[in-house]
């Protein structure tokens, strides 16, 4: 009697076992068959809505004799990177003295978040006269020497003579050689930045740098006297680069 109860208690046990089994396994059929869930959309294409950016520059005057300065100025919106050709990267605003050799077209470009633009200014330079080499020393004027005999300008703590430079040298070394007799004294002057003593040393190093010009250019170093003038002179006044600009200079003048 015995017997049997264990007999079916185990067939009664293993009955149910095998159905746990089956459900087991067809919910595990169930979860296979199931569709993999469909990927997210991407996102949407990121649109640029930076304005772009405005460039306008100005030259004046826009047209000067050999050796003049131009005043550029320039006024940019919504830019983060600014360069005029043949000076480099500038402010996104502002205004640099240039002296041109030969006529020039100054090409601003701005970079901005919303694309870029550029703008361009043209000056014209005119040939300059021919030096009145027919007059003699006694009928140099002061005025007559400074229509032949032009300053030139220096870059922000330098005393190295620009490119732009060069021919204005060459021609007031070409009236100076037509009139032997006249001596010349050479000032070297600097702009408002700086203590004192520093810039009386950068206007003697300007000086003697234009100095160095003319007698490479064929003037006799005996006719020629330097002087530092540092910060103490100073043709403008105002605050900024553009009046910066016209105080950097090495000023030649008649030696009396």
């Amino acid at each position: 009697m015995e017997d049997t109860v264990q007999i079916n208690f185990r067939c009664s046990f293993r009955r149910k076992s095998l159905i746990l089994a089956t459900l087991s396994a067809s919910l595990l059929v169930a979860a296979g068959c199931k569709k993999k869930a469909a990927p997210p959309p991407p996102p949407p294409p990121i649109t640029n809505n930076a304005p772009a950016p405005t460039a306008t520059i100005t030259a004046t005057p826009s047209a000067v004799n050999a050796g003049g300065s131009v005043v550029l100025a320039w006024r940019t919106t919504d830019a983060t990177d600014v360069s005029i050709d043949g000076i480099g990267a500038v402010p996104t605003s502002g205004t640099r003295t240039v002296n041109p050799a030969e006529s020039t077209n100054y090409h601003l470009v701005a970079k901005g978040d919303g694309g870029s633009t550029d703008a361009t200014a043209r000056v014209t330079v005119n040939a300059a006269a021919a030096p009145t080499s027919n007059l003699s020393e006694s009928d140099v004027t002061d005025s007559i020497f400074h229509q032949n005999v032009k300053d030139i300008f220096y870059d922000y703590d330098s005393y190295d003579i620009r490119a732009d430079a060069q021919s204005t040298i060459s021609q007031d070394a070409n009236f100076l050689n037509q009139h032997p007799g006249l001596k010349v004294v050479i000032g070297g002057y600097c702009d408002e930045r700086g203590s004192t003593e520093y810039n009386l040393a950068l206007g003697e190093n300007r000086a003697n740098a234009a100095k160095q010009g003319l007698v490479t250019a064929g003037v006799s170093p005996e006719r020629l006297r330097t002087v530092s003038y540092g910060k103490e002179k100073q043709f403008c006044t105002e605050h900024d680069e553009s009046c910066w600009q016209l105080n950097r200079r090495a000023q030649f003048s008649l030696d009396k």
